[in-house]
Order: structure tokens, then sequence, then C-alpha cells
């Protein structure tokens, strides 16, 4: 596939863009780690929003979407819209408490909640295995999207797309920091967005695949559109439906769908101007993020039914394609080679910010951990801001070579989100008591860590999982092979956090006093305080968590209902469509009034 001079056109100005705002920000950026990593706490709440949805386009994410839609259905999508009940309780229970924590980095925070040498340890091995290991794998299934777009697209052989994606994008976030990551976001989103949009009108309309009715009508097609899974089937109800609801939302931890907030969604709220624009970014970012941009993937990944049916039909258009690469997450890409002059360098610039928006924010967010709860606790106490940085921009350019290496390595991102998420599974609830109950202590939060870990690699690596949830032969369905990590990584957990000492009462005072977390998981703590004639409250304000939590809820009926009613609209099915938009509309208002009583508006 040849690209035309309009193409080139395109991506020759926006990569110029970028590299220009990263240039022109480095000055500023570079004076201290505050500006490098957090842009000295400044941040409005849209911009912010914006950086997290154009974050989370990522050039892996329509992959995985085409994925699953082609192997489960638009309902096997479930499987990551049940994080929208993790991302709004963050919204309306967590956003605030970040944001008063004040600290450079949510690791930073074990040492605030927790004592003594595990705290420290927490910190520091968190911040290689957070920071280097898991940030690695997690670029790794970026570029690992990136290589293939490459390879279909452009005929590009996996280390050339490596070096040419990778080489600019780390260029720019090492020069720019945080500041150039949230400005370029700003412009890849748009980009990103105007991309996904005008490839899926384009290629719904292509004369093979015929326009929406006759997509709706295709017999490869026409099994895929339910957006919730078929109940008459248990298997698929319970994997794809049940356990993403009941279960998945609140015990796994999984990067960017942290319970609790974490990670780089945790960087944004701490470079918020306050709580109320770190509550009003996430709540953006969460709108936009769930409820209207995944239907352009799914829509290309619905007609892609229609013009490659099976893998073999992939392989059989781009023999070209290592057999290690190829899967359904390939179609997405094999459908882009149909776009026009113009249009296609539109969207292959748009993949290129989806691309860059994930990796820059991934860098800037590892070298953060890095820098600050591993280099300046560990190696060098007393370095200076101009080291720290230093520091920071160097680890950033390690970062992109590790994850550029482990992505030839790789061969879907499906595969790779299974993984990961089996692996944080069982660790979720911590995430969310330890704000609120004062028995958490950091042995809990090591165990978990290492009961998840070891129990998915035998299950992952070893015959101890075919044993027992290999489908049909195994000892239990291979659908309880979730749950099982949960419950099993979660007694222990519990279990080291009542045979091990609680934190101390000056840590959890020290804590209580600097957070107001409020309800009755602290009041053992507050009793006893006032015991020693010391007060740790210090507001009169009504507990906000049972209020938070019916915005919550309502919030997800909003999201839902918008999404749902989306997708009927673009189905034809107006009936649907409008009582959802209703329910929509009503549990909008709810929720505003809701909102108002909690806190005065975010903007």
């Amino acid at each position: 596939m040849e690209l035309s001079t309009l193409d080139y056109g395109f991506i020759i100005v926006f990569f110029s863009t970028v590299l220009a705002i990263g240039v022109i920000v480095s000055k500023k950026s570079g004076k201290n780690t505050s500006e490098f990593f957090l842009s000295g706490r400044t941040m409005p709440w849209w911009l912010l929003g914006l950086s997290m949805v154009a974050t989370t386009f990522s050039t892996d994410t329509p992959n995985l979407v085409t994925d699953i839609v082609r192997t489960n259905g638009v309902s096997g999508n479930w499987v990551w819209w049940a994080f929208l009940i993790t991302g709004l309780l963050t919204v309306f229970v967590y956003a605030k408490l970040w944001r008063k924590s004040n600290v450079n980095t949510d690791l930073e925070f074990y040492e605030l909640r927790y004592g003594g040498a595990p705290a420290r340890f927490l910190r520091k091995f968190r911040a290689i295995y957070l920071g280097v290991i898991f940030n690695v794998i997690t670029m790794s299934a970026v570029t690992l999207a990136a290589i293939k777009i490459g390879g279909i697209m452009l005929g590009l052989e996996p280390w050339q797309t490596v070096v040419s994606a990778g080489l600019i994008t780390v260029t720019f976030s090492a020069l720019g920091g945080f500041k150039g990551v949230v400005y370029t976001d700003f412009l890849l989103f748009f980009v990103a967005m105007a991309g996904a949009i005008g490839a899926a009108f384009y290629l719904v309309n292509l004369p093979e695949v015929g326009g929406i009715e006759a997509l709706m009508a295709n017999e490869h097609v026409t099994d895929k559109l339910s957006i919730l899974p078929d109940f008459s089937n248990t298997q698929v109800l319970i994997t794809l439906f049940v356990i993403p609801l009941a279960v998945q939302w609140w015990s796994s931890w999984y990067p960017g769908a942290e319970p609790g907030g974490g990670g780089y969604i945790a960087q944004r709220m701490l470079a918020a101007k306050n709580e109320n624009h770190a509550i009003g970014a996430t709540f953006f970012f969460n709108i936009m993020h769930y409820a209207l941009r995944p239907w352009p993937w799914i829509l290309v990944a619905l007609a892609s039914l229609v013009v490659y049916p099976d893998v073999a039909s992939i392989h059989e258009a781009f023999p070209f394609i290592a057999d290690d690469k190829l899967g359904h997450d390939l179609a997405y890409s094999a459908m882009l080679t149909k776009l026009p002059s113009g249009l296609l360098g539109l969207v292959l610039a748009s993949l290129i910010a989806a691309y860059m928006s994930t990796i820059s924010t991934q860098l800037n967010w590892g070298s953060s951990y890095i820098v600050y709860d591993f280099y300046k606790q560990q190696v060098n106490p007393d370095a200076s801001e101009k080291r720290l940085v230093a520091v920071g921009r160097i680890s950033t350019v390690v970062l992109m070579v590790f994850s550029a290496a482990l992505a030839l390595l790789l061969q879907n991102a499906l595969q790779l989100f299974e993984v990961l998420l089996v692996f944080g599974a069982g660790t979720g609830l911590i995430f969310i008591l330890r704000w609120f109950w004062w028995r958490i202590n950091a042995w809990s939060e090591i165990t978990a860590m290492f009961a998840s870990g070891i129990i998915s690699l035998l299950l992952k690596l070893t015959p101890v999982g075919a044993f027992f949830f290999a489908p049909e032969t195994g000892v239990f369905p291979d659908w309880s092979e979730y749950i099982f990590v949960v419950v099993l990584t979660t007694a222990i957990w519990m279990a080291a956090t009542f045979l091990t000492q609680p934190e101390s009462k000056e840590v959890l005072r020290s804590f209580y006093m600097k957070i107001q977390p409020g309800g009755p998981g602290w009041a053992r703590v507050i009793r006893e305080a006032e015991k020693d004639q010391q007060r740790i409250v210090n507001t009169n304000e009504k507990w906000s968590v049972p209020a938070g939590i019916t915005a919550m809820l309502l919030g997800c009926v909003l999201i839902y209902t918008i999404m749902f009613a989306t997708g009927y609209w673009i189905y034809g099915k107006h009936l649907p469509a409008s009582i959802l938009t209703a329910i929509a509309v009503i549990s909008g208002f709810l929720l505003t009034r809701v909102w108002n009583r909690m806190k005065g508006s975010i903007l």
C-alpha cells in the first residue's frame, strides 16, 4: 500500500507539531520534578480529562476491541465495560482524597498510610514492579499493535516500526515531561477521534459492506450485534457479564482501572488545581471513555467480519504477515488499508497519535516512580532537582527501549489483557478499603501482591492451571479460574492483616488528620485519639461516601444508557434507543442534584 503526498503531509505536520510542543515546554518542564511529573499541580479538569481519554485511545485498544467483537460479539466488551463502576467510584469517592494527599506519586501514599520498614519496602518494590516491569509489559502491548499496523498498512518490518514510532515519542516525552504529554494529548485526542470516526464512516459504506443496514443484516454479523450476552448460554453469561459486573470491577487491579484510583489516573488527579478539578477530570474521562468512544471501533470490527470473515481470509490478503502475528486483532489494520488517500493519512496520523499519547503517559508515569519512589528514596536522597529531572529523562529512554524489545516477542493484545487481569485478581479490595479501614496495614498489600502474582503464574505457566480449569477436562469450570484467584488471594491477605500488627497510632492519626476520610472504619482510631486528648477530626462535613456511592450508581446508569442508546440508534432500533435516551436524561438530572448536595460545581 502506497501513501500519497497528501497522506504524508498529514503525518509530517502532525509529527512536527508534537515535537514542537515538546521543545517549547521543555525549559519549564525541566525546572524541577514537580513541573516534570505534575506540571506544578496547575492543570484544569477539562485538559486532564482529555489527556486521560487520549491516553486510553492507544494503538492496541482498537485491535483489542476488534478481537473481542470478532471472537465474542459486541457483548464481549463487558470484560472492560464493567470497569466503569471502578472509574466512577474513583470519581465520586476517591478523587478528592487523592488530591488532598498532595503526594507526588500514588506510591508515596504508602509511607503516608503505613509506617516503618514494610511501608518503605512496599514503596520501593512497587516502584520497580509497576514502574518498570508492569509498565514495560503494558507498553509492549501498545507497541505490538503498532507493529501490526505498520506491517499491514505500510509493509514495515517490526523493528522498523519500533524504531520510527518510538524515537519521536521518547524524544518529546523526555523533553516535555508531564506538561508536554498533556498538551500534546489535547491535540492527539482530536486527531485520534477524527480518524476513528472517519474510518468507521467510510469502511461501513464500502461496496462490499453495503452500508449500515446491509451490515446489520449480514450473516457474519447478525449473531455478533447483541449488547447483552446470550442469557441462555451459561458459560458466556458468567464469563462475559456476571464475573465482570459482580466481581472483576472491585477485585482486580488493572492499569488505568485501579479500584480507588492509581497509576496515571492518580497522576492526573494529583496534577489538578484542586479537589474539584480532580473530580471533574475523572468524570469527564469516564463519560468519553465509555459512552462515546467505543462505537467507531465496534463498527469497523463488525464491518471486518464481512470483508475478512476469519483469520484465514486475513492471511490470504496479507501473506507476508508472520504466522506468530496473525490473529483476529489484525482485522482492524486490514480494514484501514481500504481507506482512500487523504483519509488514510488522517487515520494513520490518528493511530500514531494514539500510540504516542499512551506511550508518553506510561513513560512519564513510570519514570516518576523510578525517580520519586526508588532513586530518591534508595539511591540518592540528597539529589538536586536538576539531577532528579535528568534521571527522569534517562529512565524515560530506558523504559522505551525495554518495552520495544519485549514487543517483538509478543503475539496479541487480548492474550496480554487476560494475563494482566488475572495477575492483579484479588488485590483490588485492598485499594478500596485502605482509605476507610484502619486495620489494613502494609503487610496486607505485600501479601496480596505476592499471593496474586504467584497464584496467577502457577495457573498460567504450569500444569496446575490445566488440571483445575482446563475446558471439559478440568476439575472446575474454566470460568471459575478468576473467581478462584480472587477468593484465595483475598483469604490470604485478610489472614495476613489479622495475623500482623496494625499500623502505629501515630501513623494512623497522622493519616486521618491529613485526609479526613471519615466513616465507621476509623471510629476506633478517633475514640482512642480523643481519650489521649488529641483532636484528629477537623471538619464538620457529613461523611460523603454514601452520597458518593449514590452518585456512582446514577453515573453508571447515565453512561451505560448513553452508550447503549448510541448503539441502538446506530442499529436503527429507535424504540429502545429512545427509551434509553430518556433514562439517560433522567439519571443525568438526578445525578446533578445529588452532586450539588455533595459539593459545589466542579467548574
